[in-house]
């Protein structure tokens, strides 16, 4: 009888672990056209083209997405690491955060909630008014800085996954 229970308990375990398994891949493996990279049920493109940050938000909105938002520091990082890997250094690059409508009001062009942040210390300072566009990367520290939008940046951009 202990045998039974014992098996039945093994096979509860190895049941368990593979439907844990299978959720974390569906979590993270969206369905994403050639050139696209899935990560957390969206697909994301490194753009390295440079581009104002009006014009590459533009350019996502054409291929059904966004300039990127991100959610958590391993979003963050999967982005630097598709950056890299497209470009072989930690260029800076536009991502869809932006604060035009109203000073220190950030949020994503995408509609999501802005809670996460990487801003670099002293960031954001909207220096003379016009900073008000985001680009990772920034310094050393490679973190956040708003920046004028109108500059020519790489991009990165983010749609949902199918």
């Amino acid at each position: 009888m202990k045998i039974l229970y014992f098996s039945a308990f093994m096979f509860a375990m190895i049941a368990l672990t593979n439907a844990l398994a299978k959720s974390d891949l569906v979590k993270r493996s969206a369905r994403c056209s050639r050139g696209w990279t899935p990560l957390n049920g969206r697909c994301f493109r490194y753009i390295p083209r440079p581009m104002s940050w009006a014009k590459a938000e533009r350019n996502c909105v054409s291929m059904r997405g966004n300039l990127a938002s991100v959610h958590d520091i391993e979003e963050y990082h999967e982005i630097q690491r598709l950056i890299m890997t497209s470009s072989h250094e930690y260029k800076e690059t536009w991502i869809g955060g932006t604060d035009a409508q109203e000073a220190n009001q950030w949020f994503w062009s995408d509609g999501t909630h802005f809670l996460f942040t990487n801003w670099c210390s002293g960031e954001p300072n909207n220096t003379h008014g016009v900073q008000r566009c985001l680009q990772i990367n920034y310094g050393y520290r490679k973190c956040w800085d708003d920046f004028e939008c109108f500059f020519p940046k790489p991009s990165v951009c983010a749609r949902k996954g199918y």
